[in-house]
């Protein structure tokens, strides 16, 4: 019975240690290859999002929103505080760490 054939290691180890000095001896094709690759997934997205978006109509819920004041009211205090510490803090005095003071000895 044959023995099927075996990957080798050692071909596979050269062969991706070749792949960078390949690829830059053949800079420009390999600048238009990244290029055309870069080109087609551009286009793939494109499609995705822009073509197919505006083929599918949205569904609309039959859910209607709803506003609700005690969180509007309670985020309204929250603001309120805020903007009184940051006044009280506009308006208090802190000393001048730079300034040079005289010591006597």
């Amino acid at each position: 019975m044959p023995r099927p054939k075996q990957i080798k290691l050692k071909k596979i180890k050269d062969f991706l240690n070749k792949i960078p000095r390949t690829l830059g001896e053949r800079a420009f094709l390999t600048f238009f290859g990244f290029l055309l690759i870069a080109l087609i997934a551009g286009c793939l997205i494109f499609y995705k999002y822009s073509v197919l978006a505006e083929k599918e109509t949205p569904e609309i819920s039959g859910a209607h929103l709803q506003f609700k004041e005690t969180t509007f009211q309670k985020v309204l205090e929250v603001w309120q505080e805020k903007e009184k510490r940051f006044k009280a803090a506009d308006t208090k005095e802190y000393p001048d760490p730079f300034e040079l003071t005289r010591v006597i000895f």
